[in-house]
């Protein structure tokens, strides 16, 4: 049998470790079981009937201390009711919790003593249940008749009565506490004997789990030795291999120093280390052009659809730096690279941080998007909203770092941001021809947020969102409604808001802003020209330079010389992409 396969030397083994089983597994049961029912006394009964015992004394405590803050607050100038009224509900509550804790304990012990098939020390247990029922219910009692005569002199000031009270009742806690101690004391040398018994028949098993075990390594030996040459080289490189990849390490492979089954499967762990090496050098390439999570879904298939488009509610985002053309005049194209890097790393940073999608960047522009299988459909508005506030947040930082990446005390032209932000059905998946695609969102959606961000220049605003974005973005960001216009390429106008902040970060003066000019944007709509005229200038007072305030004041003077026609509602045309 030895001789044989590998297949029969482990079964030849197996089969003298079942007999060796099968020999000492009825004496094992019957040790492991009275080691289990006294173990299980031991972590159900003692112990917890030990611990009942210290919260009871630890109530007690509780219930003293209470009673000397109840007095020590009355006897203030003046009183102080509010920490009497607290300490008064602890004195009344730890009572009961000291008595169902005492009462549990002795529940415990009483179960221990009627337990016959283990072996305990039944008459001390019996003893130490009457010194619980004598402390508890005895000088419990005499303690609680002083405190009830000791509240009642403190109710009528008697400040010495109470004197005297406190002391014959800080007497009497203090015997109660000490048998209450005595009786833990001895409980716990009740569990300190359990605990001898439940070891002593712990060792008797671990004796016979050593034979048990001596006999395994033997024969484990013996097949070590006659199958190492074979299995265990191969399988401890196998592993080490596995150890590597684990760690990340795709660099090297593992030799083939066998024909047989393990050979094989080495091979096969060297080609899948190949493959795993070529997925994330693909992946590390790609990564800085396209989105890591793009990246992996093209090539793992699963989460995104790789040649057919979906039509799917994706929120959509472009941002635009305000004074691009004239900053980059006259700059030196290594300068002119370097602050580019910059600014679309400040920028992009709040994106990737709010789990988007940057798309492309279009020069200075950034393309970004939310939605499945990305994020969840009900987060996608909300975290769009949340980057385009900490990108508005980072614009100062960014004046401050352009000169000194420049080397210039001050920049040619001052830098700002412009944000578009809008929610809805998009055209979503991998677009392009056969030599060039790319995984991208098209649709009336992309086309909203790229006028919205252009919009920003009629109004003097960072950032413009459409109203489907606002409805899903949530409560926790602040909007001002700007105005409803139709923008180029759409047939239906478009309520326009502007993006403030978190919520409750906004200041006095925002909040007033946006209550003046909503008010100004209602007459306005209505037709009630001078009446929108005072509201918007409330506002421009409220927030001095204001942009869609002094758009809308500058609006009014045009159409008060040229008046609407008689159904005009307000919406206004931006011919301007």
């Amino acid at each position: 049998m030895l001789r044989g396969s590998i297949r029969n030397k482990i079964v030849s083994i197996a089969i003298g470790l079942i007999i060796l089983m099968v020999i000492t597994s009825a004496l094992s049961i019957v040790m492991a079981g009275t080691v289990s029912h006294l173990l299980g006394e031991l972590t159900n009964k003692y112990i917890p009937a030990y611990g009942h015992l210290a919260r009871a004394d630890i109530r007690s405590v509780e219930r003293g201390l209470a009673l000397r803050q109840m007095v020590i607050a009355k006897m203030q100038n003046p009183p102080d009711e509010a920490v009497y009224a607290e300490r008064l509900k602890v004195f009344e509550e730890t009572d009961p919790q000291m008595d169902q804790e005492a009462q549990a304990a002795r529940k415990l012990i009483n179960s221990i003593i009627d337990d016959k098939t283990t072996p305990s020390n039944n008459i001390a247990l019996a003893r130490l249940d009457d010194r619980i029922d004598t402390a508890v219910n005895d000088l419990r009692r005499h303690l609680n008749e002083d405190d009830a005569r000791l509240l009642e002199e403190l109710k009528a000031q008697d400040f010495a009565a109470v004197k005297a009270r406190l002391a014959q009742v800080d007497e009497l806690r203090a015997e109660f506490n000490r048998k209450l101690e005595d009786i833990r004391s001895d409980m716990l040398t009740q569990v300190y004997a359990s605990a001898v018994t439940v070891i002593g028949n712990q060792r008797q098993a671990v004796v016979i789990s050593i034979i048990v075990t001596m006999l395994a390594a033997m024969l484990g030996f013996v097949f070590a030795f006659l199958v190492s040459g074979g299995i265990t080289r191969p399988v401890l490189s196998l592993l080490a291999g596995t150890r590597e990849v684990e760690a990340g390490r795709l660099d090297g492979s593992i030799p083939v120093t066998t024909h047989d089954e393990i050979g094989q499967l080495s091979a096969a762990f060297n080609r899948m280390v190949e493959q795993l090496r070529q997925k994330k050098e693909i992946q590390e390439t790609f990564g800085r052009y396209i989105d890591p999570r793009i990246v992996a879904g093209l090539i793992d298939q699963r989460g995104l659809t790789a040649t057919e488009g979906q039509r799917r509610v994706m929120t959509v985002m472009f941002c635009d730096m305000k004074g691009f053309s004239k900053l980059s005049e006259g700059m030196t194209p290594q300068g002119l690279v370097k602050i580019m890097n910059h600014y679309l790393t400040t920028m992009s940073g709040p994106i990737h941080d709010h789990r988007g999608i940057i798309d492309k960047y279009i020069g200075d522009a950034i393309m970004a998007y939310w939605g499945p299988p990305f994020i969840e459909d009900a987060d996608q508005a909300h975290f769009a909203c949340l980057a385009a506030v900490d990108m508005i947040g980072r614009i100062e930082s960014l004046r401050k770092d352009l000169p000194e990446l420049l080397g210039v005390r001050t920049m040619p032209a001052d830098c700002d941001l412009r944000i578009g932000v809008a929610t809805g059905e998009a055209l979503v998946g991998s677009i392009g021809s056969e030599f060039m695609m790319n995984y991208t969102v098209m649709g009336d959606t992309v086309n909203l947020a790229s006028r919205l961000e252009a919009a920003n220049k009629l109004y003097g605003t960072h950032a413009l969102v459409a109203e489907d974005t606002v409805r899903k973005a949530g409560a926790d960001i602040e909007f001002r409604e700007i105005d409803r216009v139709f923008v180029a390429g759409q047939s239906r106008p478009q309520v326009v808001f502007e993006l403030m902040g978190r919520r409750g970060e906004l200041t006095p003066h925002q909040d007033l802003l946006r209550a003046r000019y909503a008010d100004g944007l209602l007459a306005y709509r209505a037709g009630r020209f001078d009446e929108a005229r005072a509201a918007f200038k409330a506002a421009v007072d409220a927030v001095p330079g204001d942009g869609p305030s002094a758009a809308l004041l500058s609006r009014i003077e045009a159409l008060q010389k040229n008046p609407p026609a008689a159904d005009w509602d307000g919406a206004w045309h931006i011919d301007s992409k």
